[in-house]
């Protein structure tokens, strides 16, 4: 005799995003987040015959979600981010070492994949807040149970209640492990501190732009902060300096990003682009996730996540094409 499961995909699908925003939180992975989620709508259609509708269904797949979370954080180290794995380098393509794997970095998500179109400024200001890299990388620094304690009770507003239920436990050990978890994130580094964009924003990215299309380094180094940060995910080398960052996109092998073309997108509650560069073949090829971090009225941190580490998966993950099919203008030094 066959059991028919008493929950349909249809009830599930709906909990998709929200259940990826809470993945990625604490996996750190926006690949990973997409696993565990497709695997906790799996889980929970299969033994939806268990189901007994003491909790309501939101909960329980949230309960599931966290024990797959769990269960693939024992298998891969702790995520970080280059700024956590030593100095800042000069700017010497030399000392750029080897790309390390994907395992070892927090990895971007689009905002459209982890729950990010709220129509109230300040559920939009929690979801920016709570998605940013910095953040994400010092979730990373909890034990997958505080880590879930904390996601659940100052992110979505769970109450101490309810998070005690779900992690099969009590409320005093709900607060005792989100006191914890507090302290520990007390002592990581902040995301920059930033607010919703406004129009002078806009025009600073509409800038950059320009600038970088152009490949107009004097101008881009304008629009960073004196203390301007660059990474570029899979390498550990990073950068701090507006003249070090500038030094180093002049440098021979950075210099082939002359010519690219941005895409605008977003990510981890930022503004981003997809850079495409020159296809010998024609056209424009993906190179880089840009990430941008913006305060007080410039750029504070750059990202790069370079394609070489998905290329397939990263760019159409954030809506972006696998190719431009469009003409390469000439470059400064292109023959006109």
């Amino acid at each position: 005799m066959t059991v028919t499961p008493l929950l349909l995909e249809a009830d599930l699908e709906p909990y998709r995003r929200e259940l990826t925003g809470y993945c990625y939180r604490m996996l750190g992975s926006g690949f990973e987040a997409e696993d565990a989620v497709q695997e906790t709508l799996v889980r929970a259609w299969r033994h939806s015959t268990g189901f007994e509708g003491r909790s309501s269904v939101r909960s329980w797949l949230y309960r599931i979600a966290t024990n797959v979370c769990i269960d693939m954080g024992r298998q891969v180290q702790r995520r970080a981010r280059p700024m956590e794995m030593g100095p800042s380098s000069p700017p010497d393509e030399t000392l750029l070492g080897p790309p390390m794997p994907e395992a070892t970095w927090v990895t971007p998500i689009g905002d459209g994949r982890a729950g990010g179109e709220y129509g109230d400024p300040a559920e939009r200001a929690t979801y920016r807040e709570s998605i940013r890299l910095a953040f994400i990388t010092a979730l990373q620094h909890l034990p997958p149970r505080q880590r879930a304690a904390l996601i659940l009770c100052e992110v979505l507003r769970w109450s101490a209640a309810e998070v005690a239920e779900l992690l099969d436990t009590t409320v005093p050990a709900v607060n005792s492990a989100l006191q914890r978890a507090r302290a520990t994130l007390a002592s990581a580094p902040g995301p920059v501190p930033s607010g919703p964009l406004d129009e002078v924003d806009e025009q600073l990215l509409a800038r950059y732009v320009d600038a970088f299309e152009r490949y107009d380094i004097d101008t881009l180094v304008t629009l960073l902060h004196d203390d301007a940060v660059q990474s570029m995910p899979p390498f550990a080398l990073w950068l701090q300096g507006a003249e070090h960052i500038g030094a180093w996109m002049l440098q021979p092998e950075p210099s082939h990003c002359r010519g690219s073309r941005l895409v605008a997108t977003s990510a981890n509650g930022c503004p981003a682009f997809g850079q495409y560069r020159v296809d010998p073949d024609g056209g424009y090829a993906p190179w880089a996730l840009q990430v941008l971090e913006i305060s007080r009225g410039k750029i504070a941190e750059m990202t790069f996540f370079l394609a070489f580490m998905d290329p397939e998966r990263l760019f159409p993950s954030f809506g972006l094409p696998l190719h431009l099919d469009v003409r390469a203008s000439p470059t400064p030094d292109d023959p006109q």
